[in-house]
């Protein structure tokens, strides 16, 4: 049977269409499968500043999924900006309402992105560190803010809104960075701020610097502790009472983890979990003059340091 000219032509396009994508179909199928991209593909990207170039010391940065351009900085001194074109312009969206332009930590609420998380006060305590004086929020994407609450929290070092829920809001308070307090901790509200309960404390100089939320159960979350003090002339990092905590239960209760971490005298701490595999959690231990990496993975508790690093 023979066909039309036409069908012939849109047929013979057809199958060079298909030709064309078919290399791609395995790499497709590797992003479903969550699968390690081959690292030669990034051999040609360069970082590269993209400002703002006013904005002073970067210690924030959060976007919006949904949004890939979308961008929220927050600096040391200059306040909270934001880009929509992916960091070709800038804007400060903060300056006429916040009482402090230092920032320390930001987060968006992936269920609602008009709500938006700013804790004041950098967690990166230099010896001329501005003291923060709380949480503030937005919920019209930024134009406008509020106050609410954690005056004293002192610095922030990082926030966690649950996924689902954006009233359900974690907040990493070091505290006083040059002196004692008892506003530290893991804060949580459930309610937006408009009430605050202080879900992990251990004393008035051990703070919370760090969060990470399990992606894949909010419930799950780790904190690291750090005892931290400033003085003009020195820092004072590390204590017994720091290292990672884990929650299952949203918050509720806490237990220090082991297993391989470092343990007695322990400095800051980092912590952040794998989005393509949860289990995965790294951890940046600070101990003594050392910054060990430390990976374990949560599945079956085994905790291990990188080949050549000892923990003491």
């Amino acid at each position: 049977m023979a066909f039309p000219r036409t069908v012939q032509v849109l047929a013979t396009r057809f199958l060079v269409l298909v030709s064309i994508f078919q290399p791609f179909v395995p790499v497709l199928r590797a992003q479903e499968e969550n699968q390690i991209v081959d690292p030669s593909f990034f051999d040609g990207l360069r970082y590269r500043m993209v400002g703002p170039f006013r904005g002073g010391r970067v210690t924030a940065v959060t976007g919006i999924a949904e949004e890939p351009h979308t961008f929220f900085m927050g600096g040391t001194g200059g306040g909270i900006w934001k880009t929509e074109d992916a960091g070709h312009h800038w804007v400060p969206i903060a300056d006429d309402d916040l009482t402090n332009g230092n920032i320390g930590a930001l987060d968006v609420a992936d269920s609602d992105p008009n709500v938006i998380y700013a804790g004041t006060g950098s967690a990166c305590i230099r010896g001329n560190v501005s003291v923060g004086t709380g949480v503030w929020k937005s919920t019209d994407g930024g134009d406008t803010w509020g106050f609410i609450g954690l005056p004293e929290s002192g610095a922030i070092g990082s926030m966690a809104v649950h996924p689902k829920d954006p009233d359900l809001v974690y907040v990493a308070a070091l505290g006083h960075p040059f002196g004692k307090n008892r506003e530290r901790g893991v804060y949580r509200s459930a309610d937006g701020g408009a009430t605050w309960e202080n879900v992990l404390f251990l004393n008035d100089s051990t703070g919370a610097v760090s969060l990470a939320m399990d992606p894949s159960n909010p419930r799950v979350i780790y904190a690291g502790m750090w005892r931290a003090e400033r003085k003009p002339w020195t820092l004072i990092s590390g204590g017994p009472e720091g290292g990672v905590y884990k929650t299952t239960d949203g918050g509720d209760s806490w237990e220090k983890l082991g297993g391989g971490l470092p343990d007695g005298i322990v400095g800051k701490v980092t912590v952040s979990i794998s989005r393509t595999n949860p289990n995965r959690v790294r951890s940046l231990v600070g101990v003594f003059a050392l910054l060990n990496q430390v990976r374990f993975h949560d599945a079956d508790g085994a905790c291990r340091l990188p080949q050549g690093l000892s923990p003491g």
